[in-house]
């Protein structure tokens, strides 16, 4: 996420290696970087500008002290800018006082937006609401099916009509969100491949006849400038309430998301990272400022982390490695566990200066499977004692797993590494090594 800014960014800074102070000589270097940098990210040359003044504007002049050096000023400095470029702080959902809240999404067709209605309403229902989607793309039969097929796999109910303009499905859904209690209606609404008059038209006659609470217009991060352009062109005709962002995770250069509300005047409210259905998350701009800049992103982890690991079982664990118990049945667990929070590439990346030590290192999510299949190869027996597993049972396990001898010898030697480092952490122990995790899953150099 956002790789190649962070490279640019990075280089930029280099100016100020070596430097005692800030001088409107180091700094207009640095900042033309910066600003080709910004324009190469696919950012909106206007909102490059602005970034750029309101960079120098406080570097120039503002005193370095302590042991604070030029380059850390500047970090500061500019992680500060794209946070205000960005939007401050996270704009959150609102809600009608009186149920229904209606939440109108639009987008062109192939940004993601029935995925999205799908991926919200888990993200609710999970949050005590009780939503209901509502099938207003009358246009292309697929799109009805797959919001069906999605509901689903939420446990959302899909209201749905046949031989009805959109406008009649929008407003009966309402009346049926009374009547069962349903007290968020999701519209998904038809897309075009391209904006056309008749796709806006409809659009905004369902706006105006359920006058929704929120209106969302949903964009594929990845096609940088023409996203924000298209959104602004949505915002004219419908007020547009917030943007969502979808497949950020592909998205390498950064321009929609920092270009979005200085353009539109919406704030970007979620962001898509993934396909799965809970790869949905709040946008926060000081966070995706952090991971810009090389410092991660903490919080974002921690809250993946407390969404799939069980508090109790978390205990259970720690009991279990206090006393030297922890066996191939937890690691697995706790393997699986991590898969559930995303890729793992995304997943250190939120570590402060991974991304950098990740350059040139190849992550390999798909050796999670290889150990998996290894482990579930053994007997229960074998998964809670390993030292009893011989040269016999090792050939036994290889075949059975689809995968080597040496694959085999290569996890039992990690596995015993990580009993000895999680029985030197539990007993208060500093480590002298930390053991990779098996056949690259924790990376290789390329």
């Amino acid at each position: 996420m956002f790789e190649s800014l962070q490279e640019k960014l990075e280089l930029a800074l280099k100016k100020f290696r070596g430097q005692n102070k800030i001088t409107e000589e180091n700094i207009s270097e640095a900042l033309r970087e910066i600003r080709r940098s910004l324009i190469e990210a696919d950012v909106n040359i206007n909102v490059a500008k602005e970034f750029v003044e309101s960079v120098k504007q406080k570097a120039i002049g503002t005193e370095v002290r302590g042991k604070l050096l030029p380059e850390q000023l500047i970090v500061k400095i500019i992680y500060d800018a794209l946070v205000e470029t960005m939007g401050s702080k996270n704009a959150e959902l609102m809600f009608s006082p009186q149920p229904p809240t209606v939440i109108l999404v639009a987008g062109l067709q192939g940004s993601g937006k029935t995925t999205f209605c799908g991926k919200l309403a888990r993200s609710l229902r999970k949050k005590g609401r009780q939503p209901l989607l509502v099938a207003c793309d009358i246009h292309r039969p697929a799109a009805i099916l797959q919001l069906k097929q999605l509901g689903e796999q939420v446990n959302v109910p899909v209201f749905s009509e046949d031989g009805k303009s959109a406008v009649d499905i929008a407003q009966d859904a309402l009346t049926y969100a009374r009547k069962f209690a349903r007290d968020v209606v999701i519209v998904d609404t038809a897309g075009r491949l391209t904006i056309d008059e008749e796709m806006m038209k409809e659009v905004a006659d369902i706006a105006a006849a359920v006058k929704p609470t929120e209106t969302l217009f949903v964009c594929d991060a990845m096609i940088g400038q023409d996203a924000v352009t298209t959104a602004r062109a949505f915002h004219e005709r419908l007020n547009l309430t917030g943007v969502v962002l979808t497949k950020l995770d592909g998205d390498t250069r950064g321009g929609a998301a920092l270009s979005v509300l200085k353009v539109v005047g919406k704030p970007i409210k979620f962001v898509g990272t993934g396909e799965k259905l809970d790869n949905l998350e709040p946008f926060y701009p000081e966070r995706i400022a952090s991971r810009i800049v090389g410092m991660g992103d903490i919080l974002t982890l921690v809250e993946k982390a407390e969404q799939e690991f069980d508090q109790k079982e978390a205990e259970a664990l720690e009991e279990k490695i206090r006393k030297n118990q922890f066996t191939f049945d937890d690691f697995l667990t706790q393997l699986r566990t991590i898969r559930k929070m995303g890729s793992l590439r995304d997943l250190l990346g939120m570590l402060p200066g991974m991304d950098k030590a990740m350059k040139n290192v190849n992550i390999d999510d798909k050796a999670f499977s290889k150990v998996e299949a290894i482990i579930l190869s053994m007997t229960p027996k074998e998964r809670s004692a390993p030292k009893i597993i011989n040269g016999s049972r090792r050939i036994r396990i290889a075949k059975g797993s689809g995968t080597s001898v040496q694959d085999v010898n290569k996890l039992l030697k990690q596995f015993e590494e990580m009993q000895k480092l999680m029985k030197s952490v539990a007993l208060g122990k500093r480590s002298k090594f930390l053991p990779n995790l098996p056949f690259g899953v924790g990376g290789k150099r390329k």
